[in-house]
């Protein structure tokens, strides 16, 4: 099984240095004992939060694109956007969504995964030694051409980003967004004890997709690989986007990273600081507001002169 290069789902990363980790996966194949997060933990030159405010406020909708985040009857939708997906290099998809456990593959039979499937859907992967992202099935059907299938991914979560595959798609009535691996969510999350039964519930992730040749059947054979072609696409798409390392400062303006501009919310309460839900996604406020009150102002000025000028005829007289 390889990884790809065509348009995917990623997103992040300016070039790094890489360090040499093949290694055999089956070692690794156990719920506590996965490959460390440093193994495909993003360059930390990139500008995450950047490119994270600029996937929330991707526009471009390809279709069937839009799915719930969960099963609930009020679920907060999320939209997979193709704003990227015509780039020359570092092309991507993005959305945002929560993170729930996927287990399929070898480890189908992780804790509180009932309803797991012996096989992912391009082959058998280890969700205990695999980093991989979910798809729903609808979409990859209707979006062939871009998604070949184990295109390489970057997930931004917590603060921090990674890189995996996509390696599994959703089928479940409804089909929702938001799920990884258990390597990928309990590295996202790691003092939440996720697993299948067991979710981050928020809808504070981003993620996307790309490509090429680091894994065998089951297992990611060369992290090196892995993390070196994110570094490349992830640092072409901040190119691309007019980012460098130095705008992540600048650009994480919020004080509750996840909650900022273009996050799904469902009450202003899921928004930081002044921001509102607006439209399921946390907007500014409106800043007619300003403008009304500025337009008051001047009309009461307008009734002030008035008065004074009404008085000035009257002691003319």
């Amino acid at each position: 099984m390889a990884f790809k290069t065509t348009a995917g789902l990623a997103f992040l990363a300016l070039a790094g240095s890489v360090k040499a980790q093949s290694v055999d996966g089956s070692k690794y194949n156990s719920p506590s004992n996965g490959p460390p997060a440093s193994y495909f933990a993003a360059a930390t030159t990139l500008p995450v939060a950047a490119l994270q405010s600029a996937a929330a406020k991707a526009s471009s909708v390809p279709s069937k694109a839009t799915y719930p985040v969960n099963t609930d009857d009020d679920s907060p939708k999320s939209t997979i956007h193709s704003d990227w997906v015509k780039f020359n290099q570092g092309a991507a998809l993005s959305w945002v969504a929560d993170m729930d456990v996927d287990c399929d593959g070898i480890d189908y039979k992780c804790k509180g995964n009932g309803d797991g499937l012996p096989e992912t859907n391009w082959g058998a992967l280890s969700a205990y030694e695999v980093p991989w992202i979910v798809i729903p099935d609808q979409f990859l059907t209707a979006n062939e051409d871009l998604l070949p299938g184990n295109n390489v991914a970057a997930v931004i979560c917590n603060g921090k980003m990674y890189y995996g595959i996509l390696g599994d798609s959703n089928g479940d009535d409804p089909e929702v967004t938001g799920e990884a691996s258990w390597l990928m969510a309990r590295t996202c999350f790691p003092d939440d004890d996720l697993n299948g039964a067991e979710g981050h519930a928020e809808a504070d992730v981003t993620c996307k997709p790309y490509t090429r040749s680091a894994l065998n059947k089951n297992y990611i054979t060369n992290f090196s690989t892995l993390r070196s072609m994110g570094d490349k696409l992830v640092g072409a798409l901040a190119s691309n986007l007019g980012l460098t390392s130095s705008a992540s400062g600048s650009t994480a303006t919020c004080s509750w990273q996840g909650h900022c501009e273009g996050a799904i919310c469902s009450t202003e309460d899921d928004c930081s600081d002044d921001l509102v839900c607006d439209s399921g996604k946390c907007s500014s406020p409106d800043e007619d507001d300003g403008d009304d009150e500025d337009d008051e102002d001047e009309e009461e000025n307008d009734e002030d002169d008035e008065d004074d000028d009404d008085e000035d005829d009257e002691d003319d007289e």
